[in-house]
């Protein structure tokens, strides 16, 4: 843990109320200090640690927030805490606690939850997908929800991953605001009998109902109530179709591969192909627990547009609950804490049927704001199980108005798209400085440049330029010229696609090359000539065109080959005067006008 600086100190030796307001820690420096104080739990030990922290932080926060009116209590957690803070570190609980009954609620609620993520070990908060969700994208999602015909004052709405309270809170409180002008007992009877929560952690659970008795305190006192349970612990996966399904389901599904158990693989079978997501199998879930006309509301990452393990998904989505709309969320860094996500606010319309999906391009400008950009529209293609191209931003519209229409693909520019099959770390004990007996020029990522060039170098870390090979390895070695795509390129570079062509000569000169697996090989896919030289497709997927139409389809970080395959392309015959350019020498300005001239795009 850093040294503490005086203030730090101060807070931690525990300030009275008195002088609490002038101690000069503010709400972050508080959580950094308890995340340090946090790696120093051994990792057996963290999560109740953690648990007895929040405890300790929300009895800081009802001591205030409950000052200027009636005393009341939450419920206690009905898990053993099991862990006990020592006097330093429960003044800095209650220092984050005090901090965050200054905050309206649903701040509060974002923080001190976002808080107890931080704290508990990174193990479990992968395994449990605990990313909790900012106001500012709950709130639009919430509004996304409305604009889909949810009435608050009758709807039936569950989060089926509500740990938190990001998402059952706003939606109570929006709940309670619609019936303002009923008496208090009608209010809270229909909050009590409209949501529902599922949770499979124990303490998150408890504290998405302590933030409804925080909420709803003056309900409680005014009739004399306690709030009945509205979560329920469980694993949301294994619930039975509920008997009375529910007019919104809502919520930020936990993501990230899961191992199904074969019973759950028969169950979402149909929404399946190859790994698992967790955001996936939810996604599948929520059309069981969704009544017909009903929606779905949810916050996920984009690789269901277009990724390959989600084409299932899309054909289950287009037959039976097709998207109503669609916010990209402009950056993906600081939105979530503590992850780089490229993420997506999506509804959806339970057996619905609907003739085109209303993108947004949404900038989260501070905790309070966010400024929305109608990007336009797209619609769901015919073979729904290929990527969803939609606009990023409004320039795109056009574009992706003339793509819906093209039919061509590079299976029908006579190529295959393959991953480089060396996994380097696998062989490290093969890697050569110079060649020998056996040995061949081995492929990096790095070889590409990015003006499109090959150059056979290995520059980073780790990297030699050559591999010898073994017994067994002739799967490893291209013999075959192609074109090389790099797999891996965000948002924020320049270009999403960065490939060049790898002359035949050069393999020829080496009789192989090893490929390695940060590279997409574009290969022919048969032995006769392919309708579009090697030379004309790597300008092609380096122009600014091919940039767009792919930043249209992609969804994460990747560049697949899945994703690859399935670009829209010009007719193969259109890109003869492409090739007849290359070979003039035509500056690289005027074959990138002319490849955007066959999407009917000018410059």
């Amino acid at each position: 843990m850093k040294p503490l600086n005086p203030k730090a100190k101060q807070a931690l030796r525990g300030p009275s109320s008195n002088d609490w307001p002038d101690v000069g820690v503010d709400l972050k420096s508080a959580r950094d200090m308890a995340r340090a104080w946090s790696a120093t739990v051994p990792e057996r030990q963290r999560q109740q640690a953690a648990w007895s922290f929040i405890r300790t932080a929300i009895d800081a926060f009802v001591s205030v927030f409950s000052a200027a009116g009636k005393p009341f209590h939450v419920t206690p957690p009905d898990i053993a805490l099991g862990f006990v803070l020592d006097d330093p570190v429960t003044n800095l609980a209650h220092v984050v606690g005090r901090h965050c009954a200054a905050l309206p609620i649903a701040q509060a609620c974002y923080q001190l939850s976002a808080t107890y993520t931080a704290l508990v070990p990174d193990p479990v908060r992968s395994a449990l997908g605990m990313y909790y969700t900012p106001p500012i994208l709950t709130d639009r999602l919430l509004d996304m929800a409305e604009e889909a015909g949810i009435d608050w004052q009758t709807a039936r709405i569950l989060d089926p991953a509500c740990g938190g309270g990001a998402f059952l809170l706003p939606v109570a409180l929006r709940i309670k605001n619609s019936l303002a002008e009923l008496p208090p007992k009608r209010q809270l009877n229909a909050i009590t009998e409209q949501i529902r929560g599922y949770e499979i952690d124990p303490f998150a659970a408890w504290l998405t109902q302590a933030w409804l008795e925080i909420g709803f305190h003056d309900l409680l006192a005014e009739t004399g109530s306690c709030l009945p349970r509205i979560v329920r612990v469980c694993d949301a996966l294994a619930q039975d179709t509920p008997s009375q399904p529910f007019d919104l389901v809502v919520g930020n599904p936990p993501y990230g591969r899961i191992t199904l158990s074969p019973d759950q693989r028969r169950r979402f079978g149909r929404s399946l192909y190859g790994h698992a997501n967790l955001y996936g199998v939810f996604t599948d879930a929520a059309l069981r627990w969704t009544r017909p006309g009903g929606v779905i509301a949810y916050v996920t990452p984009t690789s269901f547009l277009a990724g390959e393990y989600f084409k299932a998904l899309r054909s289950v989505l287009a037959a039976e609950a097709p998207p109503l709309a669609v916010d990209f969320v402009e950056t993906r860094r600081g939105v979530f804490e503590d992850v780089l996500q490229e993420a997506a606010l999506a509804t959806y319309r339970r057996s619905g049927k609907v003739n085109s999906t209303k993108v947004h391009y949404l900038s989260v400008a501070s905790d309070a704001s966010a400024q929305i950009t109608h990007a336009g529209h797209f619609t769901v293609p015919a073979v729904a199980a290929a990527p969803w191209p939609a606009p990023r931003v409004p320039a795109h519209q056009g574009l992706i108005d003339r793509i819906e229409r093209m039919p061509h693909r590079l299976s029908d520019w006579g190529y295959r798209v393959s991953t480089g099959p060396l996994v380097w770390n696998r062989h490290k004990d093969q890697l050569r400085v110079r060649l020998a007996e056996n040995t061949y020029p081995l492929v990096w990522a790095e070889a590409i440049t990015p003006d499109g060039l090959f150059i056979h170098r290995a520059e980073k870390r780790g990297h030699l330029p050559f591999f010898q090979t073994k017994l067994g390895d002739e799967w490893l070695k291209v013999r075959v010229p192609c074109v090389l795509v790099q797999r891996t390129t965000a948002k924020e570079q320049q270009r999403r696609l960065i490939a060049a062509a790898m002359p035949a000569s050069f393999i020829k000169k080496h009789g192989a090359v090893v490929v390695e697996n940060h590279l997409n090989m574009i290969l022919p896919k048969s032995k006769r000539r392919p309708k579009v030289s090697a030379a004309a497709l790597s300008a092609f997927l380096n122009s600014s065109i091919a940039d767009e139409v792919f930043r249209c389809i992609s969804g994460s970080v990747a560049v697949p080959a899945f994703e690859l395959e399935s670009m829209p392309l010009p007719p193969p015959e259109k890109m003869s005067i492409i090739a007849e350019l290359i070979c003039r020498n035509v500056e690289s300005k005027a074959v990138d006008a002319h490849i955007r001239s066959l999407y009917q795009i000018e410059n």
